[in-house]
């Protein structure tokens, strides 16, 4: 059984999307055994609260310094056995401490085709209202290993949606929530969980099934 520890801010529609996957038996062998917010108004805390699944709210500012926001993080995390950590909306940059802890362990999704409108303040609906700016045609998400920079990190998958003539940010960042968030996000875990994922530099490999 892999046991994962979702990190979250916000609304938990990620949270969300993993939990269904394992409902249905997508994601064989996987338990969320932890939630950790940022946030104590998140509304993910309440989904998992629902599923009886024990949460923490763990913030940065209650710490004096990045090194005791990170103890406090791996012992939460070793408290559950925690084996894969994954970011789901969750908007606080991880220090070295706890990556290092965790190296190729901790996954985020990103709501963008990295390195396109990704870095530092690219979040939540911003990388959305970019992309219309910037008037691509395609974009999408990307989920990835964590790395202590900003949306840093060997690439495990990317899916892309086309950019229609009359998107809003809204509107886009809805389509690729549904359409490629929910997907790749438990589709990524499911890899990790089989052992199919090995990372050689900046690339990762997907051996076959």
């Amino acid at each position: 059984m892999l046991r994962i520890g979702v990190m979250v801010s916000g609304g938990g529609t990620n949270l969300q999307a993993i939990m269904d996957k394992i409902d249905d038996g997508t994601l064989k062998d996987c338990s969320v055994v932890t939630v950790v917010s940022s946030n104590s108004k998140a509304y993910a805390i309440q989904r998992a609260k629902k599923r009886q699944i024990p949460v923490e709210v763990i913030s940065r500012k209650s710490f004096e310094d990045g090194a005791h926001y990170d103890r406090a993080l791996i012992n939460h995390m070793k408290k559950y056995d925690v084996q894969l950590v994954v970011l789901a909306g969750f908007l606080s940059l991880l220090g070295e401490g706890f990556v290092k802890e965790y190296r190729n362990a901790i996954i985020n999704v990103h709501p963008s085709l990295i390195p396109s409108f990704c870095g530092k303040g690219f979040y939540g609906i911003i990388p959305h209202k970019k992309a219309l700016e910037y008037g691509v045609k395609i974009t999408g998400a990307t989920v990835h290993f964590v790395e202590p920079e900003y949306d840093s990190g060997p690439i495990i998958l990317q899916k892309a949606v086309a950019v229609m003539s009359n998107d809003t940010p809204e509107t886009l960042q809805q389509r690729v929530m549904e359409q490629v968030e929910w997907e790749i996000l438990p589709e990524a875990i499911r890899l990790f969980s089989e052992g199919r994922l090995s990372v050689n530099g900046r690339k990762v490999d997907i051996r076959e099934s």
